[in-house]
């Protein structure tokens, strides 16, 4: 008798019921509807925090199951801020216009557009609305975007890239090239996303009065559920056959392509349906941010991803959840002042300056002396073990594509 999903993923239960109990604690201790312990604005830091371990197990399906050492995911939840933010800001814009209006005569359509059109790209020299501004009052149209725009982009991109099977450090260099032409192109004022100065004013919700307290906590509900659901998704993906099928591109793509399994196929699924889980994460993570800009797009944003992951441990989805979390709280802790400068006489060590040298020493030591990252200590308290899947294996790296496996 086969095991069922959750008897061979005991991390999900696990992993929900944590979730579940921190979203309950941190509601408990906020301003809004609790004691008043936890600030706004760390709830607020907490709510990015979880949005940032979705795009994590995003970055763990497509590199640390499926090989694919993608350097251009945080493009993709970039590109799901602004679809999003495009929204924020001509609603909150319409509401700011019709408040302002005096006149006894109402405001036609087009009066109240280009009065939009004036406020929002005024700062960069013009009164009209761009093309891809025509769908930004419907939410719903907005919303679908969030999901469609990323995922036509990584599909183009991916079929393009697979199609012409482009592998390894290649692939990398080419998705890092997209991110890179996809900034530069937005840093441009005539790219119809407010050129530098990006969208801002996203955390003013349009149509609710609520302040800012009671936000903060009803989006940390909001990105806690999207982890819980992104988390159940991906454990389910990896854990049937066609989890198999990722680890063994992995492992060993010729040798997989050899067996008759159409290799392009499973990683542009892979790498689309990373990018749309990304661009989800981004939609919720720059309405509690309040800005985005095309900076946030910038590679080294890419690379930290791959960071996170690696630091948590890869090929393991709460390993990706944990470094993430860890590694968002201690650089929140080190660049926001917090940690007391070292006065060595000769030099003053600044935590400010020195947090992306250390970040990237932890980054060397993991990969050299603890390849399973953060969750390797997990794996030890709790106890659990990889699944004895039986066979030898077909692939160098641990937690390879077994012999009996891939007989299944």
């Amino acid at each position: 008798m086969k095991s069922g999903f959750l008897a061979k993923n005991p991390s999900v239960l696990w992993f929900v019921l944590i979730l579940a109990l921190f979203t309950l604690g941190v509601t408990l201790l906020s301003q809004a509807y609790g004691t008043g312990a936890v600030s706004t604005s760390m709830v607020k830091t907490l709510g990015k925090t979880l949005c940032l371990c979705l795009v994590a197990i995003a970055m763990d399906l497509v590199w640390g199951y499926t090989g694919i050492l993608s350097l251009g995911h945080f493009a993709f939840f970039g590109l799901g801020g602004y679809m999003i933010g495009m929204w924020l800001m001509y609603a909150r814009t319409k509401e700011i216009v019709l408040a302002s209006a005096t006149g006894q005569i109402p405001m036609t359509p087009q009066e109240i557009n280009d009065a939009i059109a004036s406020q929002v790209f005024g700062v960069v020299g013009s009164s009209q609305l761009p093309g891809i501004w025509h769908f930004a009052g419907s939410l719903p149209m907005q919303l679908l975007f969030v999901v469609l725009v990323p995922g036509l982009l990584a599909f183009v991109f991916g079929w393009l890239a697979f199609r012409s099977r482009v592998t390894g450090v290649y692939l990398s260099i080419l998705t890092q090239a997209m991110t890179l032409a996809l900034a530069l192109y937005l840093f441009q004022n005539d790219s119809g996303l407010r050129g530098n100065n990006g969208l801002s004013g996203l955390q003013n919700i349009p149509g609710i009065a609520a302040g800012q307290d009671a936000l903060s906590v009803w989006f940390l509900w909001i990105s806690a559920l999207a982890l819980a659901l992104g988390y159940v998704v991906a454990a389910f993906i990896v854990s049937g056959k066609f989890g198999s099928v990722m680890r063994g591109i992995r492992d060993d793509e010729a040798r997989v392509r050899f067996l008759g399994y159409s290799v392009e196929t499973y990683k542009l699924f892979v790498f689309t349906l990373t990018a749309v889980i990304a661009a989800i994460a981004g939609a919720l993570y720059y309405p509690q941010a309040g800005i985005i800009n095309p900076a946030e797009m910038a590679p080294i944003a890419s690379i930290y991803l791959a960071v996170w992951v690696a630091i948590g441990g890869r090929g393991r989805i709460y390993g990706a959840v944990i470094g993430a979390f860890f590694v968002s709280l201690v650089s929140t802790w080190f660049t926001g002042g917090r940690v007391p400068d070292i006065n060595l006489g000769f030099y003053v060590v600044k935590w400010v300056d020195w947090w992306q040298v250390l970040l990237g020493l932890s980054f060397v030591l993991v990969t050299l002396f603890a390849p399973k990252g953060l969750s390797g200590l997990v794996d030890l308290l709790t106890g659990w073990r990889s699944p004895n899947r039986g066979g030898d294996p077909l692939g160098p790296d641990d937690g390879a594509l077994r012999e009996k496996e891939a007989e299944a």
